[in-house]
């Protein structure tokens, strides 16, 4: 490595020379040569201005390809907590900031002085160290696949407004402080039925969008990233939107249109804390992977059943014949507009191993067959 920095750095102007350190520096990233790069760039040899500066522009020509691939602010920082430690994740958010400046993060350092040196100061860490991180984060971020551009709603389309969320919220909120779990199902499917009364009269008043229909990526926590994919699938199928899971990102692509949305991701996030918690509730049965996993299956087969039944009833409570027609074209435009950001889907079946964790899942419903289906990008 030393030997191509110094014949790079022969080629004369400034400019060129921090170019290249930048591309030795991302070459090294792909390489996992972290600690040798480091401590070979940290020492004497090697203007500390100059390396600065080529680490800038390697993590912000990295993020500018992302943001040319479909990535958004929100999605890198999600990724950073996921495969970084808390430095990691804290350079992450300062490149971002400076970049995008739309996430959680504020420009802190001095646009004059090069930002490497000054982020080592602040956090208290030598150069060593600092060059360690930027090849962390650079390793973490050059393999991203390109996703497909989740288009943003018109702007005369708004969300849920902030009364119906406050109510849908105070239910949401009992049925996660309540240690019953049948209150807690009957409190969702209340919420359900509020929602789905909520976006019929929107869908209603709403005029047909130049661009029908949008997409959000619904980030999961680990473990058990499949069974929770499973339950936010349940959610968006019953309230009439699609989902992809891409399995080695974490995350569910949601297609609908943004009422919808914004119901799926309150709803889901709510279900997924009254999973968790009803799951460790059953007591030692659930210590084990396998029992987990079934019970987070059954949860979300149980939960989509429930889900769609409240809807239904939502819907033949809702006195309006203008309603069907309208629900059918909203439907298609998401179709379409799935078809179109991800042509290549699969269906993935997982099996079950565990028929005790199944069955506490279902809780008293009856035992189905033990597989559980939802699409997944296809691996390219």
């Amino acid at each position: 490595m030393a030997e191509s920095a110094e014949s790079a750095g022969s080629t004369g102007s400034t400019g060129s020379t921090v170019e290249t350190f930048a591309v030795l520096l991302c070459d090294a990233a792909r390489r996992r040569l972290g600690e040798l790069a480091a401590r070979e760039l940290a020492g004497p040899r090697y203007d500390a201005g100059l390396i600065d500066r080529a680490a800038e522009l390697a993590l912000r020509e990295v993020l500018a390809r992302l943001w040319r691939t479909g990535w958004q602010p929100r999605d890198v920082h999600q990724i950073a907590l996921r495969r970084l430690d808390r430095r990691g994740v804290a350079l992450t958010l300062d490149v971002v900031a400076g970049c995008a400046g739309s996430v959680s993060a504020e420009v802190w350092w001095s646009r004059d002085r090069p930002w490497l040196g000054q982020w080592s100061q602040r956090h208290g860490v030598e150069r060593v160290t600092a060059l360690l991180v930027v090849l962390a984060v650079l390793e973490a971020l050059l393999p991203l696949p390109r996703l497909p551009d989740m288009p943003a709603p018109e702007e005369r389309v708004a969300g849920v407004d902030e009364k119906m969320l406050a109510r849908i919220r105070a239910l949401l909120a009992k049925a996660e402080s309540t240690s019953f779990p049948e209150e807690a199902e009957a409190l969702s499917a209340k919420a359900q039925q509020l929602m789905s009364r909520y976006s019929f009269e929107r869908a209603l008043v709403e005029e047909p969008a130049a661009r029908a229909g949008s997409a959000r990526r619904f980030w999961l926590e680990q473990p058990y990233l499949g069974p929770k994919s499973s339950l936010v699938t349940a959610v968006a199928t019953a309230n009439r939107c699609r989902a992809a899971f891409y399995a080695k990102l974490g995350f569910v692509a949601l297609v609908g249109h943004e009422v919808d949305l914004d119901l799926v991701e309150l709803l889901s996030t709510s279900l997924l804390v009254q999973a968790n918690e009803a799951m460790l509730a059953t007591g030692r049965g659930a210590r084990t992977r396998s029992f987990r996993h079934a019970f987070l299956l059954a949860y979300a087969t149980r939960i989509g059943e429930r889900l769609t039944a409240a809807d239904q009833r939502a819907g033949a409570q809702f006195a309006d014949p203008r309603l069907l027609p309208v629900l059918t074209r909203r439907g298609q435009e998401v179709d379409t507009l799935f078809a179109e950001l991800f042509p290549h889907t699969t269906r993935r079946t997982t099996t079950i191993s565990n028929a005790e964790g199944w069955t506490a899942g279902r809780a008293a419903a009856d035992r189905a067959r033990l597989t559980a289906e939802h699409p997944e990008v296809e691996s390219r």
